[in-house]
């Protein structure tokens, strides 16, 4: 019998799960998978060979494709990884063969502050200490292929500087790349929230002088914001993520022209620590559905989205396939119809709006919950008013599906101090613009507290699909951006830097408007690009300080507000309550 998830935390739960586990091979065989096909890592996890698997089922048809996204967060997250698990487990419930799509998580937020994203309760998927701990590591092998690109670009730029051309073509085979210091725009990744290496002097002379590099500014990213994890997300198998790695752009030569990982001659290389990391992760929930796990980019600074490969899998071994997009539908869910649907070809048969009742009232006044501490009063005590102002954000995003074609489904993600009042007065706005909604306590009870969710869901799917991107690839850049703003995001209209307006100059010179998707960077805590501005505001700009260019993944990338590629670690970490039991080597702490 599973423990009772409100006497126990989320790492006690998933270690008694553990024990009654199927193994990897049972949920292979269940998944639909030839022995030939399973990749395993272990007893408990595996990995999938996507090639037969999509070769073998290309004539059979699709199951119904479902995406989870939600309304803008608080610090808290809403538990939108834990609905799609839960949702899983309730169609699962129902009869159907269904699977699940999620990103793997990224050490920073795993050892930060929010968690693994394993879901939560009695909706998680196992084994969480190996699925929040490196897995099979994917992440590991993007971060390598990463950072050699860099390897190659400072030892290049060292070269250049040592050598003369006549010498620099015998050592090496190559002309001088003529690489300008100035414009490097590549920087080094690592799978944590680190701070203090956003800005950093790399190439100081020590002993070996000029052979110690060559001195610049440069920087760390988070690992999961590297343009390799955005490749991984979109590439549609090997070869194309190959190719993709080719144009990846690491500076600008001195006449201004791209200097890519071809260029230097280090794409093959680091295609070679990818071709492991190109089979999907195949793990289980807390009841035995398939889990596929596959790329981790998060949806504020990156596409927010799982694999198109993992996608692909999922819908041709399972009636229902469900995949999450990151954080609020203003930046995950936008780019999954925008970016993700584009490289995958793939039509979505219905959406899931997930709220709770906590963010409601955040965004209706009551204080912001803060990370670490406890939560205000105002979110254990009812508070109707709070809730139905705040639903002015919640019906923003219901609208926001809506004009993508595509049927929404509000999850009301119960939490055990929400009221009958409180959660009546969401039903009555949703059900007035004409969404369905369903109220779930999967994360309490599991697939049986998520039947209601599980009907909605079959319901909406059922529609016929009118599914439509919300712009064409043809249409400029700068068209794009006011579009998303105006139309996701409700703002009056955007104001571009200096900056940015010289990269849109450029990117109109050379002429890459149906070559390359638009991947916006915003904060994802308000549907503005000021993280404290809550509910659905009207009357205010978005602004536009850069823009970036990821020549392999084919994006263009705005950079709204102060947001960074490297989160921080602030003064209550999560690794403060991680540690081993040093006689059975057991994890504890992890959530």
């Amino acid at each position: 019998m599973a423990l009772d998830p409100r006497n126990h935390p989320d790492w006690q739960i998933a270690q008694d799960a553990e024990s009654r586990m199927k193994t990897i091979y049972e949920i292979g065989r269940e998944f639909g998978l030839e022995e030939k096909e399973l990749l395993p890592y272990g007893h408990v996890m595996g990995k999938v060979d996507f090639r037969s698997v999509l070769s073998r089922c290309a004539n059979k048809a699709n199951g119904k494709y479902i995406d989870v996204t939600a309304i803008t967060p608080t610090p808290l997250g809403e538990g939108k990884s834990t609905t799609t698990i839960g949702l899983v487990q309730g169609l699962g419930k129902r009869g159907f063969k269904t699977s699940a799509a999620i990103r793997q998580p990224s050490g920073g937020p795993t050892m930060g502050a929010k968690g693994s994203a394993a879901g939560g309760g009695l909706s998680q998927c196992i084994p969480l200490t190996q699925y929040s701990l490196g897995f099979t590591g994917d992440i590991n092998a993007i971060m390598n292929a990463h950072n050699l690109a860099m390897v190659a670009l400072t030892a290049r730029m060292q070269h250049e500087r040592n050598y003369s051309d006549e010498k620099l073509l015998k050592l090496s085979g190559l002309p001088r790349l003529n690489i300008d210091p100035t414009s490097v725009s590549m920087g080094w990744v690592i799978d944590f929230c680190a701070q203090a290496l956003r800005n950093i002097i790399i190439g100081i002379d020590g002993p070996g002088g000029k052979n110690d590099g060559y001195m610049m500014r440069s920087r760390f990213d988070i690992a999961v914001s590297s343009e390799v994890m955005a490749i991984l997300a979109v590439a549609r198998d090997l070869k194309d993520l190959r190719e993709r790695i080719g144009r990846i752009i690491v500076a600008l030569d001195r006449e201004g022209k791209p200097v890519t990982t071809a260029d230097l001659r280090v794409d093959g290389a680091m295609t070679a620590w990818l071709v492991e990391a190109v089979n999907p992760n195949l793990i289980q929930t807390i009841e035995g559905q398939p889990v596929l796990v596959h790329a981790g980019p998060f949806a504020n600074i990156a596409i927010g989205q799982s694999s198109v490969i993992a996608d692909r899998v999922g819908l041709k071994l399972s009636e229902y396939h469900v995949t999450e997009s990151g954080f609020g539908a203003d930046i995950g869910f936008e780019k999954f119809c925008n970016l993700k649907c584009h490289y995958s070809g793939l039509i979505p048969d219905a959406a899931v709006v997930v709220a709770t009742v906590r963010a409601l009232k955040s965004h209706g006044g009551a204080p912001v919950p803060r990370l670490g501490h406890p939560l205000p009063e105002a979110y254990s005590q009812e508070n109707v008013a709070f809730v139905e102002k705040g639903c002015a954000n919640l019906l923003h995003h219901i609208a926001t599906v809506k004009k993508f074609g595509i049927s929404p489904v509000v999850c009301i993600n119960a939490f055990i101090t929400d009221t009958k009042a409180e959660i009546k007065k969401i039903r009555e706005l949703c059900e007035a613009v004409g969404a369905r909604v369903a109220v779930s306590r999967h994360w309490e009870s599991g697939g049986e507290g998520a039947l209601e969710l599980a009907d909605a869901v079959i319901e909406a799917a059922n529609e016929p699909s009118t599914f439509k991107p919300l712009y064409d690839w043809s249409l400029p850049y700068q068209e794009r951006i006011e579009l998303i703003a105006r139309e996701v995001y409700g703002a009056d209209g955007v104001d571009f830097a200096p900056k940015a307006h010289a990269a849109l100059a450029k990117l109109n010179e050379e002429g890459k408007h149906q070559e390359m998707g638009l991947c916006m960077v915003k904060t994802h805590l308000s549907l503005t690009d000021d993280p404290t501005i809550k509910g659905a505001p009207t009357g205010w700009r978005l602004q536009v300080r850069d823009i970036m260019t990821y020549g392999g993944a084919g994006f263009v990338v705005p950079l709204a507000g102060a947001i960074t590629l490297m989160p921080g670690t602030g003064s209550k970490p999560a690794y403060y309550n991680v540690d081993v039991d040093t006689e059975t080597g057991r994890v504890s702490g992890i959530f």
